[in-house]
């Protein structure tokens, strides 16, 4: 039980090193605040029209854009940009962007996505004998 424990730990320690992991996280939580702070009745956000969408689809948007990075690394440029637009849209459809709490976590995940750099291996120090 204990080494497969360790195994586990092993791999999402691995999995969290090449990949944009804090960032997706923010983002995510971020996406999440504004997506509940845009939580109302069915009936109000039908009777509001796109104005009562755009906090879900802003939600949403900012949340995916925190999960794609995760299984694709690469894209993280692309999904890290969007998510900071998103995040700074939230703040006029969405009560302030989560009441700005959402708006934050989402520049700030985003941010980080973008600034990302894969782990690399530790080289270790070459001592050179002059003679």
């Amino acid at each position: 039980m204990l080494s497969r424990l360790r195994s586990a730990y092993g791999w999402f320690r691995a999995f969290r090193r090449t990949r944009p992991f804090w960032g997706g996280v923010w983002l995510v939580a971020g996406g999440w605040t504004v997506l509940k702070f845009s939580l109302s009745s069915l009936q109000l956000i039908v009777s509001t029209g796109f104005g009562g969408v755009a906090g879900y689809l802003v939600g949403g948007g900012m949340i995916l854009c925190g999960l794609v990075p995760m299984a694709l690394p690469a894209q993280r440029y692309t999904f890290g940009l969007i998510g900071v637009v998103l995040a700074v849209v939230s703040l006029v459809v969405s009560n302030l962007g989560g009441f700005l709490l959402g708006m934050t976590l989402g520049v700030l995940g985003g941010s980080m996505m973008v600034g990302w750099g894969a782990k690399r291996p530790r080289r270790r120090a070459a001592v050179e004998v002059e003679g």
